[in-house]
């Protein structure tokens, strides 16, 4: 299966994340061609700031494969991982994160930062970036652009009252 194929099941999840209000980002962890966790940004759901996709889907993972080593996986996720997951990724032992679109305020694989190949750290993240990214980035923006015109209504139907 391609890095298209399974950034398109991220895709999935992130849409599940929409439909909880929830910023849409999803993430799935992969090794030998099999799913072995799967998450979709949380926070508000859960009132957990760490509820991120990728933290989600690493904690699904370890708790199936027994370890939190995650030696021989791949983490697709729709955005550009934050510091946060980015940490998250050296300390689990992820060889490979496939991303869709950068995050130009947070991205820590590149963007911003990147922690995932830092140098001094005792393991580096292979990184692979753009995988579908319009169809990421459409997904973000579509539902900020709706988050927007919900709140500007919101707005005015106070001020009618």
């Amino acid at each position: 299966m391609t890095d298209e194929y399974w950034m398109q099941y991220a895709i999935s999840l992130a849409a599940k994340a929409e439909q909880l209000g929830e910023v849409p980002v999803g993430a799935v962890l992969v090794k030998n061609n099999e799913v072995v966790g799967e998450g979709y940004n949380q926070m508000i759901s859960l009132s957990d700031p760490s509820a991120h996709a990728e933290m989600q889907a690493i904690r699904a993972a370890a708790a199936a494969i027994g370890n939190y080593r995650l030696l021989g996986c791949t983490l697709y996720v729709t955005l550009e991982p934050c510091a946060m997951c980015a940490g998250l990724m050296v300390h689990s032992r992820i060889d490979r994160v496939v991303f869709g679109t950068t995050d130009l305020k947070t991205g820590a694989a590149g963007s911003v930062l990147n922690l995932l190949q830092h140098s001094q750290f005792n393991h580096q993240v292979e990184i692979c970036s753009g995988v579908l990214a319009e169809q990421c980035a459409a997904q973000l923006s579509g539902f900020f652009q709706r988050r927007r015109a919900e709140q500007k209504a919101l707005k005015r139907s106070r001020q009618a009252d």
